[in-house]
């Protein structure tokens, strides 16, 4: 899993967001996000987390999942 593809799940559920995603081991598994969408206006963190979980949930499904670790911070423009 590259940076491009973590900010590119975000992107499908947050298309306006302002998005920065950051290999954390270089090793395609760990990541940290933070992002910023007018999605989050109003929600209180855990449910802007959720927003973002939801996103790439897929990627962190199963034993075989490419994605490990998700560090996530979010904001409201």
């Amino acid at each position: 899993m590259t940076v491009e593809d973590v900010k590119n799940l975000i992107l499908v559920a947050l298309p306006e967001a302002e998005i920065s995603v950051r290999d954390t081991t270089g090793t395609g598994d760990h990541f940290s996000a933070e992002i910023t969408a007018k999605e989050f206006v109003g929600k209180t963190l855990m449910a802007q987390h959720r927003l973002v979980m939801d996103a790439v949930k897929t990627a962190m499904a199963g034993s075989n999942a490419p994605l490990h670790a998700f560090d996530i911070k979010t904001k409201a423009p």
